[in-house]
């Protein structure tokens, strides 16, 4: 079991059944999965940037990344029905908690000026949404073979049911939010 994990089943869990109430473990929120997903925009034709992009991914989750599909055709941003327009991998269990111990502790320190991460980034049902700018904060991505640099986003999905849940729940699990002054 990842430290994370043990620490979600030994401190989250206790903590978050005070707090909000829960009667049972199955009501506290917990970690469902994260997708970490890259958008090529004008790049959809590049092989090379295509290539780039798959191999980091692939560096930075342990899994292949899906190659994703435009669902219409949009003439203002050129693209057509079908065409090539990103790559997504979703981790689930283990993997999932490894990630997000790196993430936290290893990726986000290492991205420049960073000063903690917003706590508008939630939806309606709990889940975070985050983008990272640089891949090259990742330790496994190399700044002198990797030839371009790209963004991408991180979506943490959730079983809360609301924002605060959300929040409380990734708050003791070591996400650093910055604070509200």
């Amino acid at each position: 079991m990842s430290q994370l994990q043990t620490q979600f089943k030994q401190q989250v869990v206790p903590a978050l059944k005070e707090k909000f109430g829960y009667k049972s473990v199955a009501q506290v929120p917990a970690l469902k999965s994260v997708t970490v997903n890259v958008g090529y925009g004008r790049h959809n034709k590049d092989k090379a940037y295509i290539d780039n992009v798959e191999n980091t991914l692939r560096r930075i989750t342990g899994q292949k990344p899906v190659h994703n599909l435009a669902r219409k055709s949009i003439s203002n941003f050129k693209i057509r029905e079908k065409a090539d327009i990103g790559m997504s991998v979703t981790l689930r269990g283990e993997m999932m908690y490894e990630f997000l111990y790196r993430f936290v502790h290893l990726v986000l320190p290492r991205v420049r000026d960073f000063r903690g991460i917003s706590k508008k980034a939630f939806d309606r049902q709990g889940n975070y949404s985050l983008g990272i700018k640089e891949s090259i904060a990742f330790p496994e991505v190399n700044v002198d073979t990797s030839e371009k640099i790209h963004g991408l986003q991180v979506v943490i999905t959730t079983s809360a049911k609301n924002k605060e849940e959300g929040l409380a729940l990734l708050e003791l699990l070591g996400f650093p939010f910055k604070q509200e002054s």
